[in-house]
């Protein structure tokens, strides 16, 4: 019987080098990891590489690396994310991020990264169902149609009537999710909201985007709700608003936020933010591919959602400091 124990604690000891022996090796090899992304200068997308980048730490402590692309604009959106997605594929990576902006644009590159074998995280843009449709691992980020619904919801609890849901982005599946969310729930609520699409040159054009949003608010004056699909074109919503000087009317809210948005909500200029947590976004979806490539670990929680939530005056104070340290 003594001779069985210790000839059990002999596999056992075995077992652990060989599992020790395997991790130390994965480490050492560590995680060649490609994230496609937005625009470096884009703020919103500042925050996923925030994310992406710390989480990244820990795979470059391993001897891997994680290797940023996003277009030079958005002009050309899918095409250019396309483009992308086949370059990190030459590159033999371990395993590739990226957002699913355009479909039919970006489905072909996708499915040949997974059709090489590398492992496949979709993240911010295209939810679950892109994710399962390209053989994708996971999805993490926002439910977009949700996150429309509860904007909708939110105006119209507060007695909005009529949404005007600005699309600097139009065609991409994220903000089109997102203004049709709206118009569905404002709908339900006896209201109603309509889209105002713009040229994806004017985003990141403030004052292109400010005339725009102007022109629009006094050509119909039953508008009293305007939700931009970017912190930053909230900016420019707030300052058209000023200048058409529907201030008393006219809501302002935003899907994604950032410290000017969250003090106006403080202050009583806008009424809320939708928030997807962008720095969740590009932390988790690399964390789940370095863990997976190094150590096999995968999550059964399909989809990893980090939003949407809603920002209000109850909660800006709390959300403030990580928005000043650009990550929320």
């Amino acid at each position: 019987m003594k001779c069985m124990k210790d000839f059990a604690r002999a596999i056992a000891t075995v077992a652990l080098m060989a599992t020790s022996f395997n991790v130390a090796m994965a480490q050492t090899h560590g995680a060649k990891i490609f994230v496609i992304g937005g625009k470096a200068d884009d703020p919103f997308w500042s925050k996923v590489k925030k994310g992406a980048d710390e989480a990244g730490l820990i795979v470059k402590a391993s001897g891997g690396s994680v290797i940023w692309l996003g277009p030079q604009t958005y002009d050309n959106l899918g095409p250019d994310a396309a483009k992308l997605i086949r370059a990190a594929l030459s590159q033999h990576p371990d395993a590739i991020v990226g957002p699913d902006w355009v479909p039919e644009a970006m489905d072909d590159a996708f499915k040949e990264v997974v059709a090489a074998h590398v492992p496949l995280i979709i993240y911010n843009s295209g939810g679950m169902d892109a994710a399962k449709r390209l053989g994708a691992m996971n999805y993490v980020g926002n439910e977009e149609y949700a996150a429309g619904l509860g904007g909708g919801q939110y105006y119209g609890s507060h007695g909005a009537k009529n949404v005007l849901c600005i699309n600097t982005l139009p065609g991409a599946t994220n903000t089109e999710d997102r203004c049709k969310g709206i118009a569905d729930a404002m709908g339900k609520n006896g209201g109603k909201s309509s889209q105002l699409p713009l040229p994806s040159s004017s985003f990141g054009n403030p004052t292109a985007v400010a005339e725009a949003i102007k022109a629009a608010l006094l050509k119909d004056k039953t508008i009293d709700g305007a939700i931009t699909i970017s912190a930053g074109d909230a900016n420019s919503a707030a300052n058209a608003i000023a200048q058409a000087g529907v201030g008393d009317k006219v809501k302002l809210a935003s899907f994604d936020m950032d410290e000017t948005g969250l003090n106006r909500i403080k202050d009583g200029k806008q009424l809320f933010a939708i928030d997807q947590q962008p720095y969740l976004q590009g932390y988790l979806a690399v964390s789940l591919l370095n863990g997976f490539v190094a150590y096999g670990l995968d999550l059964p929680t399909k989809p990893v959602l980090t939003g949407p939530g809603i920002v209000d005056a109850a909660n800006a104070d709390a959300t403030i400091p990580g928005a000043a340290a650009g990550a929320r």
